[in-house]
Protein backbone atom coordinates (compact mmCIF):
# COMPACT_ATOMS: atom_id res chain seq x y z
CA UNK A 1 0.00 0.00 0.00
CA UNK A 2 2.87 2.37 0.81
CA UNK A 3 4.34 1.80 -2.66
CA UNK A 4 0.98 2.30 -4.32
CA UNK A 5 0.31 5.48 -2.32
CA UNK A 6 3.74 6.80 -3.26
CA UNK A 7 2.99 6.11 -6.91
CA UNK A 8 -0.31 8.00 -6.69
CA UNK A 9 1.35 10.97 -4.98
CA UNK A 10 4.12 11.04 -7.57
CA UNK A 11 1.61 10.96 -10.41
CA UNK A 12 -0.47 13.68 -8.78
CA UNK A 13 2.56 15.91 -8.35
CA UNK A 14 3.51 15.39 -11.98
CA UNK A 15 0.00 16.30 -13.03
CA UNK A 16 0.10 19.50 -11.00
CA UNK A 17 3.42 20.41 -12.57
CA UNK A 18 2.08 19.89 -16.08
CA UNK A 19 -1.01 21.97 -15.25
CA UNK A 20 1.13 24.76 -13.84
CA UNK A 21 3.30 24.79 -16.93
CA UNK A 22 0.24 24.89 -19.14
CA UNK A 23 -1.02 27.94 -17.28
CA UNK A 24 2.23 29.92 -17.76
CA UNK A 25 1.60 32.27 -20.72
CA UNK A 26 3.88 31.80 -23.68
CA UNK A 27 6.38 34.57 -24.25
CA UNK A 28 4.91 37.17 -26.54
CA UNK A 29 6.41 37.14 -30.01
CA UNK A 30 8.39 40.32 -30.79
CA UNK A 31 6.39 42.86 -32.74
CA UNK A 32 7.37 42.93 -36.41
CA UNK A 33 9.42 45.93 -37.49
CA UNK A 34 7.30 48.55 -39.26
CA UNK A 35 7.59 48.53 -43.03
CA UNK A 36 9.83 51.30 -44.37
CA UNK A 37 8.15 54.15 -46.25
CA UNK A 38 7.55 53.50 -49.94
CA UNK A 39 9.10 55.51 -52.76
CA UNK A 40 7.52 56.90 -55.90
CA UNK A 41 7.58 54.75 -59.02
CA UNK A 42 8.64 56.09 -62.41
CA UNK A 43 5.03 56.24 -63.59
CA UNK A 44 4.06 58.55 -60.72
CA UNK A 45 6.27 61.43 -61.81
CA UNK A 46 4.93 64.34 -63.90
CA UNK A 47 4.33 63.52 -67.55
CA UNK A 48 7.39 63.87 -69.77
CA UNK A 49 8.06 63.68 -73.51
CA UNK A 50 10.11 60.53 -72.93
CA UNK A 51 9.46 57.86 -70.26
CA UNK A 52 10.91 58.12 -66.79
CA UNK A 53 13.40 55.54 -65.56
CA UNK A 54 13.67 54.88 -61.82
CA UNK A 55 17.02 54.13 -60.25
CA UNK A 56 17.50 51.88 -57.22
CA UNK A 57 16.66 53.00 -53.71
CA UNK A 58 19.95 53.84 -52.00
CA UNK A 59 20.82 54.22 -48.33
CA UNK A 60 21.95 57.55 -46.92
CA UNK A 61 21.89 61.05 -48.33
CA UNK A 62 22.77 61.73 -51.99
CA UNK A 63 26.48 62.12 -52.67
CA UNK A 64 25.88 65.07 -54.99
CA UNK A 65 23.12 67.32 -56.26
CA UNK A 66 20.29 68.58 -54.05
CA UNK A 67 22.13 71.91 -53.78
CA UNK A 68 19.30 73.59 -51.88
CA UNK A 69 18.97 71.01 -49.10
CA UNK A 70 22.41 69.41 -48.95
CA UNK A 71 23.72 68.78 -45.43
CA UNK A 72 20.38 69.09 -43.64
CA UNK A 73 18.95 65.57 -43.46
CA UNK A 74 21.00 63.08 -41.40
CA UNK A 75 22.50 60.10 -43.19
CA UNK A 76 21.06 57.74 -40.58
CA UNK A 77 17.44 56.98 -41.39
CA UNK A 78 17.66 58.51 -44.87
CA UNK A 79 17.26 56.84 -48.27
CA UNK A 80 16.98 58.32 -51.75
CA UNK A 81 16.04 57.43 -55.31
CA UNK A 82 16.94 59.15 -58.58
CA UNK A 83 14.86 59.30 -61.75
CA UNK A 84 15.77 60.37 -65.26
CA UNK A 85 14.41 60.69 -68.79
CA UNK A 86 16.15 60.62 -72.16
CA UNK A 87 15.88 64.42 -72.28
CA UNK A 88 17.45 66.95 -69.91
CA UNK A 89 14.98 66.19 -67.14
CA UNK A 90 15.71 64.56 -63.80
CA UNK A 91 14.11 64.03 -60.43
CA UNK A 92 14.95 62.75 -56.98
CA UNK A 93 13.04 61.66 -53.90
CA UNK A 94 14.64 61.58 -50.47
CA UNK A 95 12.94 60.09 -47.40
CA UNK A 96 14.13 60.47 -43.81
CA UNK A 97 12.57 58.64 -40.88
CA UNK A 98 13.33 60.62 -37.73
CA UNK A 99 13.55 59.16 -34.23
CA UNK A 100 10.50 61.09 -33.05
CA UNK A 101 7.63 63.04 -34.54
CA UNK A 102 9.02 66.22 -33.00
CA UNK A 103 12.36 65.73 -34.78
CA UNK A 104 10.57 65.03 -38.06
CA UNK A 105 8.58 68.24 -37.67
CA UNK A 106 11.77 70.21 -37.00
CA UNK A 107 13.51 68.61 -39.99
CA UNK A 108 10.63 69.50 -42.31
CA UNK A 109 10.74 73.11 -41.10
CA UNK A 110 14.50 73.29 -41.67
CA UNK A 111 14.17 71.86 -45.18
CA UNK A 112 11.46 74.38 -46.04
CA UNK A 113 13.64 77.22 -44.78
CA UNK A 114 16.53 75.97 -46.93
CA UNK A 115 14.34 76.03 -50.04
CA UNK A 116 13.01 79.48 -49.25
CA UNK A 117 16.55 80.89 -48.99
CA UNK A 118 18.17 78.75 -51.68
CA UNK A 119 18.17 81.26 -54.54
CA UNK A 120 19.71 84.00 -52.40
CA UNK A 121 22.48 81.63 -51.30
CA UNK A 122 23.13 80.56 -54.89
CA UNK A 123 23.41 84.20 -55.99
CA UNK A 124 25.91 84.89 -53.22
CA UNK A 125 28.06 82.02 -54.48
CA UNK A 126 27.71 83.02 -58.13
CA UNK A 127 27.09 86.76 -58.75
CA UNK A 128 26.41 86.10 -62.45
CA UNK A 129 23.35 84.03 -61.64
CA UNK A 130 19.86 85.49 -62.01
CA UNK A 131 16.52 83.98 -61.13
CA UNK A 132 13.17 83.97 -59.40
CA UNK A 133 11.85 81.81 -56.60
CA UNK A 134 8.21 81.31 -55.64
CA UNK A 135 6.25 79.49 -52.99
CA UNK A 136 3.69 77.50 -54.98
CA UNK A 137 1.36 76.58 -52.15
CA UNK A 138 0.41 73.79 -49.78
CA UNK A 139 -0.76 70.31 -50.70
CA UNK A 140 -3.27 69.00 -48.17
CA UNK A 141 -2.12 65.45 -47.47
CA UNK A 142 -1.30 63.92 -44.04
CA UNK A 143 0.69 66.57 -42.08
CA UNK A 144 0.96 68.65 -45.23
CA UNK A 145 3.38 69.31 -48.07
CA UNK A 146 4.74 72.57 -49.49
CA UNK A 147 5.81 73.26 -53.07
CA UNK A 148 8.44 75.70 -54.36
CA UNK A 149 9.87 76.70 -57.72
CA UNK A 150 13.29 78.16 -58.48
CA UNK A 151 13.96 79.55 -61.96
CA UNK A 152 17.63 80.36 -62.70
CA UNK A 153 19.51 81.72 -65.69
CA UNK A 154 22.94 82.83 -66.86
CA UNK A 155 22.27 85.78 -69.23
CA UNK A 156 25.83 85.76 -70.53
CA UNK A 157 25.45 82.26 -71.98
CA UNK A 158 21.67 82.25 -72.43
CA UNK A 159 20.99 79.11 -70.36
CA UNK A 160 17.91 78.72 -68.16
CA UNK A 161 16.93 76.04 -65.67
CA UNK A 162 13.74 75.44 -63.72
CA UNK A 163 13.49 73.39 -60.54
CA UNK A 164 10.40 72.29 -58.62
CA UNK A 165 10.73 71.19 -55.00
CA UNK A 166 8.44 69.94 -52.27
CA UNK A 167 8.72 68.98 -48.61
CA UNK A 168 6.07 66.76 -47.03
CA UNK A 169 5.63 64.87 -43.77
CA UNK A 170 3.62 61.96 -42.42
CA UNK A 171 4.35 61.30 -38.75
CA UNK A 172 8.08 60.58 -38.35
CA UNK A 173 8.73 60.39 -42.12
CA UNK A 174 9.80 63.45 -44.12
CA UNK A 175 10.16 63.41 -47.89
CA UNK A 176 11.71 65.85 -50.33
CA UNK A 177 10.85 65.61 -54.03
CA UNK A 178 12.99 67.47 -56.58
CA UNK A 179 12.34 67.90 -60.31
CA UNK A 180 14.46 69.87 -62.78
CA UNK A 181 15.02 70.51 -66.47
CA UNK A 182 16.32 73.07 -68.92
CA UNK A 183 13.75 75.78 -69.54
CA UNK A 184 11.54 78.21 -67.68
CA UNK A 185 8.68 77.98 -65.21
CA UNK A 186 6.08 78.41 -67.95
CA UNK A 187 7.08 75.04 -69.36
CA UNK A 188 7.21 73.18 -66.04
CA UNK A 189 4.43 70.71 -65.09
CA UNK A 190 3.51 72.45 -61.86
CA UNK A 191 0.13 70.78 -61.39
CA UNK A 192 1.61 67.41 -62.28
CA UNK A 193 4.36 67.98 -59.73
CA UNK A 194 1.80 68.79 -57.04
CA UNK A 195 0.03 65.53 -57.85
CA UNK A 196 3.36 63.71 -57.60
CA UNK A 197 3.98 65.36 -54.23
CA UNK A 198 0.57 64.25 -52.96
CA UNK A 199 1.32 60.68 -54.04
CA UNK A 200 4.79 60.76 -52.46
CA UNK A 201 3.44 61.74 -49.04
CA UNK A 202 0.48 59.35 -49.26
CA UNK A 203 2.86 56.43 -49.96
CA UNK A 204 5.04 57.04 -46.91
CA UNK A 205 2.76 54.99 -44.61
Amino acid sequence: MRTLRTTFLTAAAAGLAVTALAQVPAAAAPAPAPAPPKFLSAGQLPASLTPWTAGPVRQGVPAEGSVCTSGIAPAAGTRHRDFRTELDTGARQTITVAATTARAKALAAELRSALETCLDRLKEQDPGLEGEAFYQGRVDIEEGAHVYSIDTSYPEVGSTDIGLYSVGRDGRAVTVVEWGQLGELDGAPLEGFKKTTRTAVAKLY
